[in-house]
This record gives structure tokens, C-alpha cells and sequence, in this order.
């Protein structure tokens, strides 16, 4: 029987056995929010690294070098860490090299997966939908903040407990506490997220519009997975 789990840090996946499970890999504020956003405006490809400057190293191969440390774009990069850099056509086609605090850092530690797929609020419904229909049981890995855990993420990975809740047996507590977060704060996430850790760390950075857009379900039906070390949709 398929299950759904919710493992609330990176630094607690050593704890749960992936090899047959699909990982779903979540950073609201803001790798996976950029991720599929890029990938609904077209771009070929996105590779994730952990390491800052093997990222770095990929600008004199071609690709567009993306992301961000401590919430601030890297320096020398083309791209940071804001999902509205990751429309139009300009980005139509590009092959991105992205690194981040958290989101990528997440990513590498899911590899042994079975499927590693990315989610975001953005693509929310085709996210569940693929879980419903996939045959594996489920891991919903929350990126939090350098080893902690945040609140964003967490309400993410219990929107999806919830919407599977009919059809999919919890593993442990966590999904339990993950949907019930949801459920106090799925009215008005914003407003009850204004004051958390991760929100008042970009608003010091004078980010403001991507927090909304971050939380707003279903913009895209794109679900990117990631194949031999590359993401692709």
C-alpha cells in the first residue's frame, strides 16, 4: 500500500529509505518556485548543484549560472533567486546552472530516490495529480533553512497531505502535523506567514512580491523531474 511521509528537514532524510519512493523535493521561498517557474516559460534545462563553485565553473560551458546565498544573489552570477527573473521569452530555451542555500542542497540529498520530482504551490494540483497516479509511495522532502525547519515548506508538503488524504495512508506524525498546519493556515497563508523566520529575512532584503506569488496555488502544470542529475520536464 502507498504511503506519504513528510520529512520536515534535509538533515533528517538519512532517517527514511528513498531508493523506492518518489522525493518530492520543496524550498517555497524560493529554488522551487523559480524552478518550475522557469520551466513554464520554456527553459531547456535546469541542473542543481550543492556546490557554489562547480555552479560557478558551468558559465564558461554555456549555461546561464542562477541562484543565490543567504537570500542575496551570487555575485558574478547572471540570475538570482526571484521567480519573476524566470520569466519571458529571454530564458526560452536556456540551460541553467542554479545554486542555493537550501532548495539545491535538498536536491543532492534525495538522489538515491527512485524519482525526485519538484514542488512548489505554483504547480500544487499537477504535483498531487502525478503523486496519485504514480505507483511509488511518497516523500515530501521540505529544503527549511541551513538544517532548520521552516513553516513555508511545511505547509506545502500538508497541502499535499491533504489533498491526498482520501486516497493515501500517512507513514508517521509528520504528515499529520503538516496538514494540520495547512489547515489552520490555508485561508490566508500570507498573513500567516508574515511573521516567520524565512519571510522576515527576505523582507529585510526588500523582497516582498515574491512571498504572495510564492504562496499562490496553481499557475503552472509543469512537473520537473530530475534524470541523471538534470532537471527536465
Amino acid at each position: 500500500m502507498k504511503t506519504i511521509d513528510v520529512c520536515l528537514s534535509p538533515e533528517l532524510v538519512h532517517l527514511y529509505d528513498v531508493e523506492d519512493k518518489t522525493v518530492v523535493v520543496v524550498d517555497i521561498f524560493r529554488a522551487t518556485s523559480c524552478m518550475v517557474t522557469a520551466f513554464a516559460h520554456g527553459v531547456e534545462s535546469i541542473t542543481p548543484f550543492a556546490n557554489l563553485e562547480i555552479c560557478r565553473e558551468m558559465k564558461a560551458k554555456g549555461y546561464v549560472t542562477s541562484g543565490e546565498r543567504n537570500g542575496e544573489k551570487v555575485r558574478g552570477f547572471d540570475m538570482g533567486n526571484s521567480p519573476f527573473e524566470y520569466m519571458g521569452d529571454s530564458i526560452r530555451g536556456q540551460k541553467i546552472a542554479f545554486t542555493t542555500t537550501n532548495g539545491t542542497q535538498a536536491i543532492e540529498k534525495a538522489r538515491g530516490a527512485k524519482e525526485v520530482i519538484i514542488g512548489s504551490f505554483l504547480n500544487l494540483s499537477s504535483v498531487v495529480k502525478n503523486l496519485l497516479l504514480g505507483e511509488n509511495s511518497i516523500l515530501i522532502v521540505c529544503a527549511g533553512w541551513k538544517g532548520k525547519v521552516n513553516l513555508e515548506d511545511t505547509l506545502f508538503a500538508g497541502a499535499v497531505v491533504d489533498k491526498l488524504r482520501n486516497y493515501i495512508e500517512p507513514d508517521c506524525d509528520a504528515p499529520l502535523a503538516a496538514q494540520q498546519l495547512y489547515t489552520i493556515a490555508k485561508n490566508d497563508m500570507v498573513k500567516f506567514l508574515s511573521t516567520s523566520s524565512h519571510v522576515k529575512r527576505l523582507n529585510r532584503l526588500n523582497v516582498f512580491k515574491d512571498i504572495e506569488f510564492c504562496l499562490t496555488p496553481d499557475q503552472y502544470k509543469v512537473v520537473p523531474r530530475l534524470i541523471r542529475g538534470i532537471l527536465k520536464v
